[in-house]
């Protein structure tokens, strides 16, 4: 019966008020009816009634409605207070849009890189396994089989293996560079995921038989829809992935990657066991592992566990060094794997700076409606003269605090999703995972959170120190110099000194990264970077299967980009300075008894194949000897140019860096020839800025 009533508050009213009047006009026919005259009889029939406005009021909140009525009157004037000063409910709107929108940004960014479930099922539960080692974080196919057959810790265990650099997909109207990923037959069901056309792959009964499934692949969302056009009748039809046919199984859903990297183009195939796979050598194939904690398992668990046995199956291993080397293995969860520990660490500061800037601004909004309930004083006390209650003034506060925030609230998401938007190109460069500028649930709810919270934290201090304010000195001329005009002073006080040291703990902490960002900005590279551009190339190789690249593609692009205007030099290297290069181990043979005894010693290095006009572009400082020129060909000696980290790194006391030219390498040289270091170039950073330079 509440809800009809509810909609029915004036009707609800003019029956109160024709009941209370029918009431006092039979009590009053009843004293008529007595010998009284008329006016004594309805003065007598209202005193016996009592109050009949309190009896509506008791009436109406009998009925359950009348805080709805109370709330409606608290809102109206709540806008009345902002048309009345407009100045204030803006700085209050305003200060309230700009650290919300901070703290919004800031969380849609935490949300998507730390907070979100991957899209497995019980993502949680899914952990990355990796043999301890220096040179790999894979595992071969036997040591992964004994921890499928052994372990009570998962329930399920899969392997997948990188293809060798990018694989191109033959599509319907066009060829474009995808992932492709062989993967065991179990990765899937691993994961908790099932393709959303067609099927998976089947279960291999012998793991080095030939498999029914060997020449058919699934396709991700992304791929299928780009390539094919969303076609569902590409089941069942071949496709090339660089060159060879494959018979597309399936269609992955949306949204679903692995390796997780939503914005790729990924395929995958079923992995085919072969001879290699039967032994622990150094040339036995390694694949990645991922495994499903059981129900009653953990982390914990599962990794003492493995730990026992890797114990007993190192002892397969023939090579003493390799059983040292794999006698433990290391695991993390799969979501972890993915955001490194800087990352994390940055995040996590930049979300503690944006609180601490919600804090201020939460304080500041305090501090100007403590002063706003100063002005209000006298129009405080005398409702609380009327009849107002605390409860009913603390109300008023609330509503109005939140109605500010609330506006505050919808201008400061639109300030996060701009800002989000403005930097969606720099976030997507430096972090893993892709931030989407359309708020969603989780987003829409720390906002609602922090809007609530934003409206409390301003607005209740000063509604109790307004409702606790004694009326009677309010309500006298200089009323603002009592004692509880005193105390708000003080209060405001000691607000302005949490605002001041808030604020210095933020501008710290932004001067420190301002002086980090200018050091790392200052630092010498060791080559020059303005007026540069980089091209990568994405060749599909295996169209020049069995030519000669070099001579057919790339000296041919090179010799036309030297004659492009504006072009003074052009070459060709395999990663850019500051890129993604990699780690190999050369053998040096000391020639000197000066510079390493006659001994040869093995350096782990950096490896980077250039062009001879790579100087030319970077401007590479020479210590010493020469760099690469035009007679330094196929045909010729192998040679080297190292770097005066390397040098230190071979002959630590040697300062003399000539006497490193000519040194020897026995590894990593075509056709088993000895290379020879030619020259040494000054230090530069390759890593990164902030590290320091490698051999």
């Amino acid at each position: 019966m509440r809800l009809p009533k509810l909609f029915r508050a004036e009707a609800q009213k003019s029956e109160i008020d024709e009941e209370i009047a029918a009431h006092l006009a039979l009590a009053a026919a009843d004293k008529r009816d007595l010998g009284a005259d008329a006016a004594s009889a309805e003065q007598k029939a209202q005193r016996e009634f009592g109050n009949p406005a309190l009896v509506k009021d008791i009436t109406r909140e009998a009925w359950g409605w009348l805080w709805l009525e109370r709330l409606q009157l608290d809102m109206n004037y709540a806008l009345r207070q902002m048309r009345k000063s407009p100045g204030f409910a803006a700085a209050v709107i305003g200060t309230l849009a700009v650290g919300i929108a901070a703290a919004t940004a800031m969380f849609t960014v935490v949300d998507h890189v730390l907070l979100r479930p991957l899209p497995y099922r019980h993502s949680s539960r899914l952990v990355e396994i990796k043999e301890t080692t220096t040179r790999y974080a894979a595992a071969p196919y036997l040591d992964l089989e004994q921890w499928r057959k052994w372990s009570r810790s998962f329930s399920g265990i899969g392997y997948y293996s990188p293809g060798n650099g990018r694989s191109f997909l033959e599509g319907r109207t066009a060829t474009e560079s995808v992932e492709f990923y062989t993967v065991s037959a179990n990765l899937f069901p691993v994961l908790g995921v099932r393709p959303a056309l067609g099927r998976d792959f089947r279960d291999q009964t012998n793991s080095f038989a030939q498999s029914a499934d060997a020449h058919n692949i699934l396709l991700s969302d992304a791929a299928w829809r780009e390539m094919f056009g969303g076609d569902p009748n590409v089941v069942g039809h071949s496709v090339k992935i660089d060159g060879a046919s494959y018979i597309v199984a399936g269609v992955m859903p949306r949204g679903f990657s692995f390796p997780f990297a939503p914005e790729n183009l990924q395929v995958w195939a079923l992995n085919q066991l072969g001879n290699g796979d039967k032994g622990r050598t150094d040339s036995t194939p390694r694949y990645l592992v991922i495994g499903r904690l059981a129900k009653e398992a953990n982390l914990e668990r599962a990794q003492a566990e493995l730990k026992i046995l890797q114990a007993q199956i190192v002892k397969g291993y023939v090579d003493p060094e390799a059983r040292k080397e794999y006698s433990t293995v290391w695991l993390h969860k799969y979501g972890d794997s993915l955001v490194d520990a800087d990352t994390k660490r940055a995040l996590e500061m930049l979300l503690a700076a944006s609180a601490v800037l919600w804090l201020i601004a939460c304080v500041n909004v305090t501090n100007l409606l403590l002063a706003r309930a100063m002005v209000r004083q006298r129009e405080i006390a005398m409702r609380g003269a009327l009849g107002a209650g605390r409860g009913r003034i603390v109300q008023q506060f609330a509503v109005e605090g939140l109605l500010l925030s609330g506006c505050g609230a919808v201008i400061g998401l639109g300030l996060a999703l701009l800002a989000v938007k403005l930097f969606a190109n720099a976030i997507k460069h430096h972090l893993p995972l892709p931030v989407a500028v359309v708020p969603d649930v989780r987003v829409l709810l720390a906002l609602l959170v922090l809007t609530v919270v934003s409206a409390l934290v301003a607005s209740m201090w000063p509604a109790f120190m307004a409702a606790r304010a004694p009326i009677e000195p309010a309500l006298k001329q200089g009323g603002m110099q009592s004692g509880s005009a005193r105390n708000q002073n003080r209060l405001r006080n000691v607000l302005v000194v949490i605002e001041i040291s808030l604020s210095l703990t933020l501008l710290a902490g932004c001067g420190l990264m301002l002086r980090t960002i200018y050091a790392l900005r200052h630092v010498p590279l060791g080559f020059r970077t303005d007026h540069i551009i980089v091209a990568n190339l994405q060749i599909p190789a295996y169209k020049f299967s069995g030519r000669n690249m070099s001579g057919n593609l790339y000296l041919p692009l090179l010799e036309r980009t030297k004659y492009l205007p504006g072009v003074q030099a052009a070459g060709l290297l395999s990663e850019v300075p500051l890129g993604q290069t990699f780690n190999v181990e050369l053998t040096l043979d000391g020639k000197d008894s000066e510079l390493f005894g006659n001994r040869p010693k093995k350096v782990t290095a950096k490896l980077n194949a250039v062009s001879p006009e790579l100087q030319k572009v970077f401007h590479f400082n020479m210590l010493a000897g020469r760099f690469f020129d035009q007679e330094d060909t196929a045909s010729s000696l192998p040679v080297f140019v190292v770097n005066r980290a390397l040098v230190h790194a071979y002959a630590p006391a040697e300062h003399d860096l000539r006497k490193i030219i000519g040194t020897k390498i026995s590894h990593l040289t075509p056709n088993g020839k000895q290379a020879e270091i030619i020259g040494v170039l000054d230090d530069f950073r390759q890593a990164g800025v902030a590290l320091d330079p490698e051999p």
